[in-house]
Protein backbone atom coordinates (compact mmCIF):
# COMPACT_ATOMS: atom_id res chain seq x y z
CA UNK A 1 0.00 0.00 0.00
CA UNK A 2 1.10 4.21 -0.75
CA UNK A 3 3.29 4.71 1.94
CA UNK A 4 0.65 7.80 2.15
CA UNK A 5 -1.85 5.68 3.43
CA UNK A 6 -0.13 3.08 5.86
CA UNK A 7 -1.65 3.49 9.43
CA UNK A 8 1.17 5.03 11.65
CA UNK A 9 0.06 3.80 15.32
CA UNK A 10 -2.74 3.29 16.85
CA UNK A 11 -3.02 4.24 20.85
CA UNK A 12 -5.57 3.34 23.36
CA UNK A 13 -9.16 4.51 23.82
CA UNK A 14 -8.95 8.23 25.73
CA UNK A 15 -11.23 10.17 27.72
CA UNK A 16 -9.43 13.67 27.38
CA UNK A 17 -11.06 16.51 29.16
CA UNK A 18 -11.93 19.82 27.66
CA UNK A 19 -12.89 22.07 29.85
CA UNK A 20 -15.99 20.61 31.88
CA UNK A 21 -16.95 18.33 29.70
CA UNK A 22 -15.05 14.51 29.27
CA UNK A 23 -15.32 12.76 25.60
CA UNK A 24 -16.77 9.72 24.34
CA UNK A 25 -14.55 7.22 25.01
CA UNK A 26 -15.70 5.22 22.13
CA UNK A 27 -13.45 7.54 20.29
CA UNK A 28 -9.82 6.20 19.08
CA UNK A 29 -6.83 8.08 19.19
CA UNK A 30 -5.19 7.30 15.15
CA UNK A 31 -2.27 8.38 13.34
CA UNK A 32 -1.05 8.16 9.97
CA UNK A 33 2.17 9.23 8.33
CA UNK A 34 1.77 11.96 5.86
CA UNK A 35 4.70 13.50 3.67
CA UNK A 36 6.38 12.55 6.85
CA UNK A 37 4.46 13.84 9.39
CA UNK A 38 2.04 12.23 11.68
CA UNK A 39 -1.44 13.41 11.08
CA UNK A 40 -4.18 12.73 13.92
CA UNK A 41 -7.59 12.34 14.09
CA UNK A 42 -10.32 11.11 16.78
CA UNK A 43 -12.25 7.87 15.17
CA UNK A 44 -15.64 6.70 16.20
CA UNK A 45 -15.64 2.44 15.14
CA UNK A 46 -19.07 1.12 15.22
CA UNK A 47 -18.70 -2.60 16.19
CA UNK A 48 -20.50 -3.51 13.09
CA UNK A 49 -17.71 -1.60 10.76
CA UNK A 50 -15.73 -4.64 10.13
CA UNK A 51 -18.57 -6.55 8.67
CA UNK A 52 -21.56 -4.51 8.02
CA UNK A 53 -21.08 -1.41 5.17
CA UNK A 54 -20.82 1.70 7.63
CA UNK A 55 -21.76 5.26 6.50
CA UNK A 56 -17.92 7.93 7.43
CA UNK A 57 -18.33 11.26 8.39
CA UNK A 58 -15.00 13.40 8.15
CA UNK A 59 -15.68 16.63 10.63
CA UNK A 60 -13.00 19.56 10.71
CA UNK A 61 -12.76 22.21 13.80
CA UNK A 62 -12.67 25.37 12.80
CA UNK A 63 -9.09 27.64 12.87
CA UNK A 64 -7.84 27.67 16.53
CA UNK A 65 -10.00 24.52 17.23
CA UNK A 66 -9.33 20.49 17.87
CA UNK A 67 -10.68 17.24 17.01
CA UNK A 68 -11.59 17.13 20.79
CA UNK A 69 -13.35 20.09 20.75
CA UNK A 70 -14.91 19.53 17.42
CA UNK A 71 -16.03 15.73 18.83
CA UNK A 72 -18.04 17.61 21.24
CA UNK A 73 -19.48 20.31 19.14
CA UNK A 74 -20.72 18.01 16.71
CA UNK A 75 -21.62 14.78 18.93
CA UNK A 76 -22.09 12.94 15.62
CA UNK A 77 -20.98 9.40 17.23
CA UNK A 78 -23.62 9.54 19.42
CA UNK A 79 -26.74 10.54 17.40
CA UNK A 80 -25.03 8.02 14.49
CA UNK A 81 -23.48 5.06 16.11
CA UNK A 82 -23.46 3.12 13.12
CA UNK A 83 -21.22 5.70 11.61
CA UNK A 84 -17.45 5.27 11.16
CA UNK A 85 -16.99 9.28 12.54
CA UNK A 86 -13.53 10.89 11.90
CA UNK A 87 -12.67 13.96 13.84
CA UNK A 88 -9.54 15.84 12.12
CA UNK A 89 -6.73 17.39 13.44
CA UNK A 90 -5.06 20.34 11.91
CA UNK A 91 -1.67 21.92 11.70
CA UNK A 92 -0.54 25.18 12.66
CA UNK A 93 -1.35 27.79 9.23
CA UNK A 94 -2.41 30.87 8.53
CA UNK A 95 -5.86 32.21 9.29
CA UNK A 96 -7.41 34.21 6.99
CA UNK A 97 -9.49 36.24 9.57
CA UNK A 98 -7.24 36.03 12.51
CA UNK A 99 -3.97 34.56 13.50
CA UNK A 100 -1.82 35.87 10.06
CA UNK A 101 1.50 33.85 11.47
CA UNK A 102 -0.59 30.62 11.61
CA UNK A 103 0.78 30.26 15.65
CA UNK A 104 -2.72 28.64 15.85
CA UNK A 105 -3.99 24.91 14.05
CA UNK A 106 -6.08 24.98 10.85
CA UNK A 107 -6.52 24.51 7.26
CA UNK A 108 -5.56 24.56 3.65
CA UNK A 109 -8.10 26.91 1.77
CA UNK A 110 -6.96 26.24 -2.06
CA UNK A 111 -5.26 23.51 -4.11
CA UNK A 112 -1.76 23.52 -3.59
CA UNK A 113 -1.69 25.39 -0.28
CA UNK A 114 0.68 23.81 2.25
CA UNK A 115 1.95 21.27 -0.31
CA UNK A 116 -1.78 19.77 -0.44
CA UNK A 117 -1.08 18.56 3.11
CA UNK A 118 -4.74 18.83 4.29
CA UNK A 119 -6.52 16.88 0.94
CA UNK A 120 -3.43 14.59 1.65
CA UNK A 121 -4.73 13.57 4.54
CA UNK A 122 -7.98 12.82 4.00
CA UNK A 123 -6.82 10.39 1.23
CA UNK A 124 -4.72 8.73 3.72
CA UNK A 125 -7.74 8.55 6.51
CA UNK A 126 -10.69 7.30 3.58
CA UNK A 127 -8.01 4.77 2.21
CA UNK A 128 -7.34 3.18 5.01
CA UNK A 129 -10.91 3.04 6.33
CA UNK A 130 -11.73 1.23 3.17
CA UNK A 131 -8.66 -1.03 3.69
CA UNK A 132 -9.89 -1.83 7.41
CA UNK A 133 -13.40 -1.92 7.22
CA UNK A 134 -16.76 -2.04 5.10
CA UNK A 135 -17.56 1.61 3.89
CA UNK A 136 -20.76 2.20 2.45
CA UNK A 137 -19.17 4.04 -0.59
CA UNK A 138 -22.82 5.38 -0.58
CA UNK A 139 -22.55 7.21 2.59
CA UNK A 140 -19.70 9.32 2.66
CA UNK A 141 -20.21 12.79 4.19
CA UNK A 142 -18.10 16.09 5.48
CA UNK A 143 -18.77 18.43 7.98
CA UNK A 144 -16.80 21.14 8.61
CA UNK A 145 -17.31 24.87 10.95
CA UNK A 146 -15.71 27.67 10.38
CA UNK A 147 -12.35 27.25 8.56
CA UNK A 148 -13.17 23.42 8.75
CA UNK A 149 -16.10 24.65 6.86
CA UNK A 150 -13.68 26.49 3.97
CA UNK A 151 -11.79 23.26 4.33
CA UNK A 152 -15.57 20.95 3.23
CA UNK A 153 -16.06 23.32 0.56
CA UNK A 154 -12.41 22.64 -0.62
CA UNK A 155 -13.07 18.72 -0.17
CA UNK A 156 -16.22 19.23 -1.98
CA UNK A 157 -14.57 21.16 -5.15
CA UNK A 158 -11.65 18.62 -5.13
CA UNK A 159 -12.52 15.29 -4.12
CA UNK A 160 -16.51 15.95 -4.54
CA UNK A 161 -16.98 12.32 -6.06
CA UNK A 162 -16.24 10.71 -3.19
CA UNK A 163 -19.02 11.82 -0.93
CA UNK A 164 -22.80 12.11 -0.85
CA UNK A 165 -23.64 15.18 0.97
CA UNK A 166 -22.45 18.12 2.88
CA UNK A 167 -23.36 19.75 6.54
CA UNK A 168 -21.11 23.24 6.41
CA UNK A 169 -21.32 26.31 9.45
CA UNK A 170 -20.24 29.32 9.61
CA UNK A 171 -18.45 29.58 6.38
CA UNK A 172 -18.65 30.81 2.83
CA UNK A 173 -16.75 29.81 -0.60
CA UNK A 174 -16.53 32.48 -3.26
CA UNK A 175 -13.83 31.26 -4.35
CA UNK A 176 -14.44 27.73 -5.13
CA UNK A 177 -17.80 27.95 -6.31
CA UNK A 178 -17.37 27.67 -10.08
CA UNK A 179 -15.24 24.03 -9.08
CA UNK A 180 -18.25 22.68 -7.24
CA UNK A 181 -20.84 19.90 -8.49
CA UNK A 182 -24.40 19.29 -7.57
CA UNK A 183 -24.65 17.65 -4.24
CA UNK A 184 -26.60 18.18 -1.26
CA UNK A 185 -25.79 20.83 1.11
CA UNK A 186 -26.62 21.19 5.21
CA UNK A 187 -25.53 24.82 5.92
CA UNK A 188 -25.56 26.53 9.26
CA UNK A 189 -25.65 29.76 9.95
CA UNK A 190 -25.68 32.29 12.76
CA UNK A 191 -27.74 35.59 12.29
CA UNK A 192 -25.41 37.56 14.35
CA UNK A 193 -22.10 36.06 13.04
CA UNK A 194 -19.16 38.97 13.22
CA UNK A 195 -16.34 36.60 11.76
CA UNK A 196 -18.38 35.25 8.82
CA UNK A 197 -20.83 37.33 7.54
CA UNK A 198 -24.11 35.79 7.47
CA UNK A 199 -24.73 37.86 3.85
CA UNK A 200 -21.29 35.99 2.80
CA UNK A 201 -22.59 33.01 3.54
CA UNK A 202 -26.01 33.72 2.26
CA UNK A 203 -24.05 34.70 -1.33
CA UNK A 204 -22.29 31.16 -1.22
CA UNK A 205 -25.64 29.32 -0.21
CA UNK A 206 -27.64 31.06 -3.49
CA UNK A 207 -24.75 30.21 -5.38
CA UNK A 208 -25.07 26.52 -4.47
CA UNK A 209 -28.66 26.47 -5.21
CA UNK A 210 -28.34 27.56 -8.47
CA UNK A 211 -25.58 25.06 -9.08
CA UNK A 212 -27.92 22.22 -7.54
CA UNK A 213 -30.84 23.81 -9.62
CA UNK A 214 -32.95 24.52 -6.48
CA UNK A 215 -36.88 25.56 -5.96
CA UNK A 216 -37.93 27.86 -3.85
CA UNK A 217 -37.40 27.98 -0.03
CA UNK A 218 -40.46 25.55 1.75
CA UNK A 219 -40.19 25.70 6.09
CA UNK A 220 -38.97 23.06 7.22
CA UNK A 221 -37.96 22.59 11.26
CA UNK A 222 -37.30 24.99 13.43
CA UNK A 223 -34.80 27.03 11.90
CA UNK A 224 -35.26 25.24 8.27
CA UNK A 225 -35.94 25.92 5.21
CA UNK A 226 -35.60 23.92 2.49
CA UNK A 227 -34.90 24.39 -1.45
CA UNK A 228 -35.96 21.40 -3.15
CA UNK A 229 -33.66 20.37 -6.17
CA UNK A 230 -34.58 18.81 -9.95
CA UNK A 231 -31.74 16.77 -10.21
CA UNK A 232 -31.85 15.59 -6.24
CA UNK A 233 -29.40 17.45 -4.67
CA UNK A 234 -31.65 19.62 -1.75
CA UNK A 235 -30.00 22.68 -0.25
CA UNK A 236 -31.29 23.17 3.47
CA UNK A 237 -30.46 25.98 5.61
CA UNK A 238 -30.27 26.07 9.58
CA UNK A 239 -30.43 29.70 10.45
CA UNK A 240 -30.83 30.75 13.95
CA UNK A 241 -30.15 33.78 16.51
CA UNK A 242 -26.98 33.07 17.71
CA UNK A 243 -23.57 34.44 16.84
CA UNK A 244 -20.14 31.74 15.02
CA UNK A 245 -21.30 29.05 16.80
CA UNK A 246 -22.50 25.54 15.89
CA UNK A 247 -25.89 25.20 17.69
CA UNK A 248 -26.50 22.16 19.56
CA UNK A 249 -29.98 21.93 17.77
CA UNK A 250 -28.64 21.78 14.51
CA UNK A 251 -26.74 18.09 15.26
CA UNK A 252 -29.66 15.79 14.90
CA UNK A 253 -30.69 18.09 12.08
CA UNK A 254 -27.27 17.27 10.42
CA UNK A 255 -27.69 13.61 11.16
CA UNK A 256 -31.31 13.23 9.51
CA UNK A 257 -29.80 14.99 6.66
CA UNK A 258 -26.86 13.06 5.92
CA UNK A 259 -29.15 9.91 6.59
CA UNK A 260 -31.44 11.53 3.91
CA UNK A 261 -29.16 11.84 1.26
CA UNK A 262 -27.08 9.12 0.66
CA UNK A 263 -25.89 9.16 -3.47
CA UNK A 264 -28.35 8.39 -5.87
Amino acid sequence: MNHLYRVFAVVLLIGVSSGCHTLDKTLVHREWMVDGVAREALVHLPPAGATNAAPVIFAFHGHGGSMERSAEMFNYQALWPEAIVVYMQGLHSPGKLSDSQGKKPGWQFAVGEEGDRDLKFFDAALASLEHEYRVDERRIYASGHSNGGAFTYLLWAARGDRFAAFVISGSAAPDLLTQLKPKPLLAVTGRNDPFVKPSMQRETIDAVRKINECGEGQTGERFCTIYPSKIGATVETYIFRGTHNFLPGAQPVAVKFMKDHPKP
